[in-house]
């Protein structure tokens, strides 16, 4: 367990917080003091650390206090000392007698360095600021750099809002970061150098420290619910076509909401999978239906008749030019937002007509250039890796007896496109390459099978299960979910495969004579 000597003059609060916090399991084992009654002592003694304070006398040197100092620590068992607010300049008999020594200073060194960093900041103009963990050398807030937590800087700040939230977001952030590193052995000092490196802080997709700075984009009227507050911000550097950064080219109507946005934004992914012309409907995050087609309006009509019911409301979204033909089908019934890259004048006409339909202009969709996702839950966020695999139609493992036919393998690679993009558990009916049903966000996998027969013959319209392809986003665990499609009509399925009664499945779907095969992979969305 490595063991802290802190270092304060004042209230010493991100030692307090690390004593609190224990990053890696370490913990204070003494707080000294250069000043009489400093608040420090009383928090300490409160967590029951020793505390000591030794005062330089007056007319005493700097040299001859420090080995003081170190005469009083070295009682204390301890590995590493840690500084807060000490407001004396260490000299050479400390830094070369006492085990490393660490410092935390309230900007982004090297810039504003020494007193009043955060006057400095204000009086720069500067947007960004933070705080700097940093090796102790004898030269003032210059020693070698071990991590740092950058704070943006508002337009209405002042020095006591500033010093806050720097406190608060950013140093009670890096310090317990910098002693768990320590703690973990991964931090080597080359002190003859001035270099310090942590091992496995290397970058990459998941390096070991994450800095977001996103710029505000627009308050929203509320969050998923009226009484929730909600705002959307923009990542300046993505340049992929995006809801965010979209102009609303209706301006009279009423600004996207919180759902709209993450619909919008749901619905816009899933026709990225598609080179033909391609339509979507999105209700809550979920597809109400989609399709491609040789014309776009077809695509539309073919998406919207899986299930018109649930697409009121809901948004659309499509992968080519919106034209008249298609702009008229989609004002025919409510919807909230449109999603294109483009619009004919002819359509704008169409569709600037309907007052609080919101058409949004993403631009040439381009290439797929974002690569992770994340999604905040408290206390951190998660990130991964976006779902961009699309396992062709070569790498599909025939598991049956029958083969699936050529017109069945073109429908299983649009239905898995499509499943990506579904709620788990998740299953789609398709025909052709258009959607039939729909069984989304269940807890069962034979409830969504259930679900989605039960879309497809109430819901859609001109549409049937009969004969149509069926797609898993996961393995059958077990043949009931085979058994529910086949009494939908079910006659070819596309699932990861994997389960430990995988034989008793494909027994079941040789029995109804489905053809079946594996992906080798499943497409879990889960949010």
């Amino acid at each position: 367990m490595v063991k802290i000597a802190g270092l304060a003059s004042n209230r010493g609060r991100n030692l307090l917080h690390i004593a609190d916090r224990m990053p890696g399991g370490a913990e204070l084992s003494i707080v000294l003091t250069n000043e009489d009654g400093a608040p420090v002592l009383e928090g300490a003694s409160e967590r029951g650390i020793p505390t000591e304070v030794v005062t330089r006398d007056e007319g005493e040197s700097r040299e001859s206090h420090e080995e003081r100092i170190l005469e009083t620590l070295d009682s204390y068992d301890f590995d590493i000392v840690c500084l807060d607010g000490y407001m004396r300049v260490l000299t050479e008999a400390f830094v070369d007698n006492a085990p490393t020594t660490l410092n935390i200073h309230p900007s982004l060194l090297p810039a504003f360095p020494g007193m009043d960093a955060h006057e400095q900041v204000l009086d720069s103009g500067a947007r960004m600021t933070g705080c700097t963990v940093h090796v102790v050398t004898e030269e003032v807030d210059a020693g070698p750099i071990v991590t740092q937590e950058a704070v943006p800087v508002y337009e209405d700040d002042e020095t006591d809002d500033l010093k806050k939230r720097v406190l608060y977001d950013a140093e009670f952030t890096a310090y317990p970061r910098a002693i768990r590193w320590v703690a973990e052995d991964r931090v080597s000092v080359d002190t003859d150098a001035e270099t310090v490196e942590i091992e496995g802080d290397t970058g990459g997709d998941f390096p070991q420290r994450r800095l977001v700075s996103d710029d505000l984009s627009n308050t929203l009227r509320y969050g998923e619910n009226p009484h929730q507050d909600g705002a959307v911000y923009a990542d300046g550097t993505c340049e992929e076509a995006n809801v965010v950064s979209a102009p609303q080219l209706n301006e009279g109507a009423k600004a996207l909401s919180y759902n709209n946005y993450n619909d919008a934004d749901g619905a816009l992914n899933l026709i990225k999978e598609f080179d033909e012309p391609a339509a979507a409907v999105i209700k809550h995050t979920n597809p109400a239906g989609c399709a491609t087609a040789d014309s776009l309006s077809e695509a539309y009509d073919k998406a919207l008749r899986t299930d018109p019911k649930s697409a009121f409301g809901g948004v659309v979204a499509l992968n080519r030019e919106c034209d008249a033909e298609t702009a008229e089908q989609v004002v025919d019934s409510f919807k909230e937002v449109v999603v294109a890259p483009g619009y004919t004048d002819a359509a704008l006409d169409v569709l600037t007509d309907k007052k609080n339909l919101r058409v949004l202009d993403v631009g040439e969709l381009g290439e797929i250039s974002e690569r992770l996702t994340e999604k905040p839950i408290v206390g951190g966020r998660l990130v991964q890796e976006r779902d961009l695999a699309s396992p062709s139609i070569e790498e599909f493992e025939v598991v049956t007896e029958r083969e699936p036919t050529d017109a069945e393998l073109k429908t299983m690679k649009f239905t898995w496109q499509t499943l990506k993009h579904v709620k788990s558990n998740g299953i789609v009916f398709a025909s052709g390459t258009e959607t039939v049903g729909l069984g989304v966000g269940q807890v069962s996998r034979v409830d969504a099978v259930e679900l989605a027969g039960k879309k497809a013959g109430r819901d859609a319209e001109g549409k049937s299960a009969e004969g149509a392809v069926m797609g898993s986003d996961a393995f059958f665990p077990f043949p009931d979910g085979i058994e529910a499609a086949a009494e939908a009509g079910i006659e070819a399925v596309i699932q990861p495969g994997g389960s430990v009664n995988d034989e008793d499945v494909i027994e079941a779907a040789d029995e109804h004579g489905m053809a079946m095969v594996f992906t080798g992979m499943r497409c879990f969305r889960h949010d």
